[in-house]
């Protein structure tokens, strides 16, 4: 058994919103899927990267999922 630190899987991704007031996006064929990530720092840092490379339009979201709470609902971390 390894001493690694335990993997809480997060994705990165965004794309232009609809309407500010909404996640709802305009051309979901177009979605920025940056990556998963092991653990919150690094989705963390990916997610600052892309939101601030796509600060001149309003429009363009990024956000980060914890996909970790959905695969495994009942565990606490």
């Amino acid at each position: 058994m390894t001493d690694a630190p335990k993997q809480l899987l997060h994705l990165v991704f965004g794309g232009e919103l609809a309407d500010l007031d909404k996640v709802e996006f305009r051309d979901l064929g177009k979605l920025d899927i940056v990556g998963i990530y092991p653990n919150y720092a690094q989705a963390q840092a990916a997610w600052k990267a892309k939101s601030q490379s796509n600060v001149d339009n309003a429009h363009m979201r990024y956000f980060v999922v914890h996909l970790h709470r959905l695969l495994n609902p009942d565990e606490t971390v």
